[in-house]
């Protein structure tokens, strides 16, 4: 694999890295990967063959991660495949070309200055002197400016999201992107909605961490668990009263799980209950269903039971605690 760049003509000369590596690139990628590329950009100055065996012997990693890493820097377009080997492409000429294409398209349709403009002019200047100290790379302006379109978001929302990325050490436009997304998703667009859906999230939480004491799980929540619980407090608007009853039903069951109780809040909310009171109602008529059953069962000497045929509801209820 050779390594190329521009003429180096000193052995003896600095390895120089541009700031915008510092700025655009190190936050998103691998340690590992940083590692591959600083010592290839190293090698580039010399114009050094190397095989991907021997980086790996020098830089004591995996064979695959130097591997993935030559794979994750070429989709980057940091670096170019050759058939002889690599280019080390200059990062500058990479950032100028992504700040000139965007500000291209939002020339078509810019707007006359107006009141708008100034305000998210400003809150993108927060968002330099807050969370960049200042230092906010150029090619920051226009993604804020199309997230700005696409998402629909007010001001103090956009500044809530950095906000948000910051305080938890990823201020990286993937993530910022993940996090603007499902926002988008959850119909925020003002601060007043992205305080009703913490609002919402918190009474989550508080309800998910609940039920798992309750039992006896000892662990958080996986994800699929939670999206079953952010189904039944928002979706159905269900309070932990409610998804409590569902939770003493489980007792009767060997293997108490996620999808039963998921199936027990479904068919109380496709029948319209939303109190507890409603809902224990309905359970004393099917607790007296059942015994009703048993007692013809019992009656006509016809106690087979897997031969009995059950509809979707009779097997949901049948042989429940209560």
């Amino acid at each position: 694999m050779r390594l190329e760049q521009a003429d180096i003509s000193s052995l003896f000369s600095n390895t120089q890295i541009p700031d915008i590596f510092f700025s655009e690139y190190l936050s998103g990628a691998n340690g590992d990967f940083v590692k591959v590329y600083l010592y290839m950009l190293f090698l580039s100055k010399y114009d050094k063959d190397i095989k991907v065996n021997d980086l790996s012997k020098k830089l004591v990693l995996p064979l695959k991660t130097i591997q993935d890493a030559v794979k994750y820097w070429e989709e980057q377009g940091v670096i170019t495949k050759k058939n002889t080997g690599y280019i080390i492409n200059s990062l500058q000429e990479i950032e100028l070309h992504k700040l000139y294409k965007p500000k291209t398209a939002l020339s078509v349709e810019q707007l006359q200055k107006s009141q708008e403009n100034q305000q998210r002019a400003k809150a993108i200047e927060h968002i330099n002197n807050k969370y960049f100290s200042g230092l906010m790379p150029t090619t920051w302006y226009p993604d804020i400016e199309l997230w700005f379109k696409k998402y629909n978001f007010d001001e103090e929302v956009m500044i809530a999201l950095f906000g948000y990325c910051f305080d938890r050490s990823a201020l990286h436009k993937a993530y910022i992107q993940r996090v603007a997304e499902a926002w988008f998703k959850n119909n925020i667009k003002t601060f007043n909605d992205l305080d009703n859906y913490y609002e919402k999230q918190e009474k989550v939480k508080m309800i998910a961490n609940t039920i798992s004491k309750k039992l006896g799980l000892h662990r958080a929540l996986s994800e699929y668990e939670y999206g079953y619980v952010e189904k039944w407090t928002i979706d159905f608007a269900y309070s932990f009263d409610v998804i409590e009853i569902a939770l003493k039903k489980t007792t009767s069951k060997a293997n108490p799980n996620f999808d039963y109780l998921n199936k027990l809040l479904s068919d109380w909310h496709d029948r319209g209950f939303k109190t507890p009171t409603e809902i224990q109602n309905f359970l004393t008529e099917m607790k007296q269903k059942n015994r009703n059953v048993q007692k013809l069962e019992k009656s006509t000497g016809y106690s087979k039971y897997d031969q009995r045929e059950y509809d979707n509801l009779n097997s949901l209820y049948a042989n429940l605690n209560y």
